[in-house]
């Protein structure tokens, strides 16, 4: 796996979609080869809060009259950070390549493709699905199982649901097509 959804999947089973402390979850990120900032800035898979939100809002203001707010920051100053679910990671490039060439993130895709299913154009799925050849991946089959087990652990009967219907979507059609796909 990449390293965003390295991250994802570590952050996800320690602390599901919960608040997490600001440590543990910097930690996890520089053991990815990432940084807190990468993750929720560039990427948009984390969503501050508490101290971390608050120090950085008050950075943006100009309103660090005394430095604590960078003091706070620099310390971790008892931030947390969430994951944000697949429905909340609406930027328009997410799960598409863009001008820098990066890889697109295997979480990011099929977070992509989640949304593609629930609203409801099995055309642009299917397109999505071939532009990827993601029909193929065993590594992506392999990522939604596990979201599946995840999220049935934690109680999450929609994002369960969706995914299980994805998972047999592939199935189905991986059946019918010519070439192997490795999804059976």
């Amino acid at each position: 796996l990449e390293d965003v959804t390295a991250y994802y999947l570590l952050h996800r089973n320690d602390f599901g979609l919960k608040e997490a402390p600001a440590g543990p979850c910097i930690l996890y990120a520089v053991s990815c080869g990432l940084s807190e900032r990468e993750l929720a800035d560039q990427y948009e898979l984390l969503a501050r809060s508490g101290g971390a939100a608050e120090a950085e809002d008050e950075e943006t203001s100009g309103d660090d009259e005394d430095g604590d707010a960078e003091e706070a920051s620099s310390s971790g100053g008892g931030g947390k950070y969430k994951l944000k679910d697949w429905r909340a990671r609406k930027h328009r490039s997410l799960g598409m390549e863009t001008a820098s060439g990066r890889a697109i993130p295997l979480i990011d895709q099929v977070h992509k493709l989640m949304q593609l299913w629930v609203a409801g154009d099995v055309v642009k799925v299917n397109d999505y699905l071939d532009s990827r050849a993601l029909r193929r991946s065993q590594v992506f089959a392999q990522l939604i199982q596990a979201l599946i087990e995840k999220s049935r652990a934690e109680g999450s009967a929609e994002e369960c649901s969706i995914l299980e219907r994805l998972q047999n979507y592939l199935r189905s059609v991986g059946s019918t097509a010519q070439a192997p796909l490795g999804l059976e």
